[in-house]
């Protein structure tokens, strides 16, 4: 009597053998195709015998031919086929999708030199200007297109030359305000209000609060233009706290309020400079412990940026002008002068004691 696991390997066989029988010569022809290759792999004389880009095609047309492929291959797993196969069908895709010239093609040579010829003969018209004529005369361009081929045109140094002895020449009459917000110990928010004049970078007045009101706005005002010393014109934002209450309180004084738009702190860049210099030099390296802690700080740091400070936008001077010192002897010493806490120094000459 045979036992029962020498009549299931003879099942097997048969099954084999039956299966063997029935199956169509094509799928013969291709597994013997397929044996036949990865033997001609193996006779290579590597330690692990590598798969050329032959091979790899070789397996992936098979995948596509026979349903049977998966059975018939050792020397690599079948998700390696698959992964091939998808790579190809990424490079094929690319290469079918490939712009077939390099970019957009141009236009013509005749609207190209029309387009030069328009911008030479008008210094002053633009690329609007320009297609409009460019439209008028029949000419399908974009806009993007004209402005592409105008010939560059560099600045020219006497205008800018001009605006900026506008500017020194009006510098005097002009002064900023604004806000910043730093937080406390315990978390609470306080306000720092401040002005700075345009021509030398002075901080004429700094306050603190913790509920600032437009009442409490114009009274700042007030005190940082006493008498006849209030300049022409104001720059502010649209924060609400500069409402009408600040603007009579501005007419009063003689001083035109200039609102920035939305969303355009540098079109008041004197004053936002000044809040980046705060908080890097100062509010970034300290805690606040509470209102009158924080308005001793922006008092030093005002006195500090007024009187010691050196600018590039001065010639590296100081708002309040300091003298060149000389050194007054030949053991004359450089000592440092702390400022705001020790945060910065100003250095002079003395004597040796």
């Amino acid at each position: 009597m045979l036992d029962s696991k020498t009549v299931v390997r003879v099942m097997v066989v048969l099954v084999q053998i039956v299966r063997t029988i029935f199956r169509s010569r094509a799928d013969l022809a291709l597994e013997n195709l397929a044996l036949r290759q990865q033997v001609a792999v193996l006779k290579r004389e590597r330690p692990r015998p590598p798969l050329s880009p032959l091979d790899r095609a070789f397996w992936v047309a098979l995948q596509q031919t026979w349903k049977d492929w998966g059975n018939a291959l050792i020397i690599v797993k079948p998700d390696t086929v698959v992964r091939w196969h998808r790579k190809n069908f990424k490079i094929y895709w690319h290469h079918k999708s490939r712009p077939r010239g390099p970019g957009r093609p141009q236009i013509e040579r005749e609207v190209r030199r029309l387009i030069r010829r328009m911008a030479r003969e008008n210094p002053t018209w633009g690329a609007p200007r320009i297609h409009g004529e460019m439209l008028k005369l029949g000419f399908d361009v974009a806009e993007r297109t004209v402005s592409r081929y105008i010939p560059h045109r560099p600045a020219n140094p006497d205008k800018v030359k001009q605006w900026m002895t506008f500017l020194r020449n009006h510098r005097e009459a002009i002064a900023a305000c604004d806000f910043l917000t730093v937080p406390t110990l315990n978390f609470e928010v306080l306000y720092v209000f401040f002005v700075i004049g345009h021509a030398r970078r002075d901080v004429v007045h700094v306050a603190v609060t913790a509920n600032p009101t437009s009442a409490w706005v114009a009274q700042q005002l007030r005190e940082a233009f006493p008498f006849d010393t209030a300049p022409g014109y104001l720059i502010l934002d649209r924060d609400s706290k500069f409402s009408a209450d600040v603007h009579r309180a501005l007419q009063g004084m003689g001083v035109h309020a200039v609102r920035t738009a939305y969303r355009s702190p540098w079109q008041n860049g004197v004053a936002e400079r000044w809040v980046g210099s705060c908080r890097r030099e100062v509010l970034e390296r300290v805690v606040v412990l509470g209102e009158r802690h924080l308005h001793r700080l922006m008092q030093e740091y005002a006195a500090y940026h007024r009187d010691d400070r050196t600018h590039l936008g001065l010639d590296k001077d100081t708002p309040v002008p300091r003298d060149t010192e000389t050194k007054p002897s030949h053991d004359a010493k450089v000592v440092a002068l702390a400022r705001v806490g020790g945060l910065h120094h100003r250095y002079e000459w003395r004597d040796a004691a």
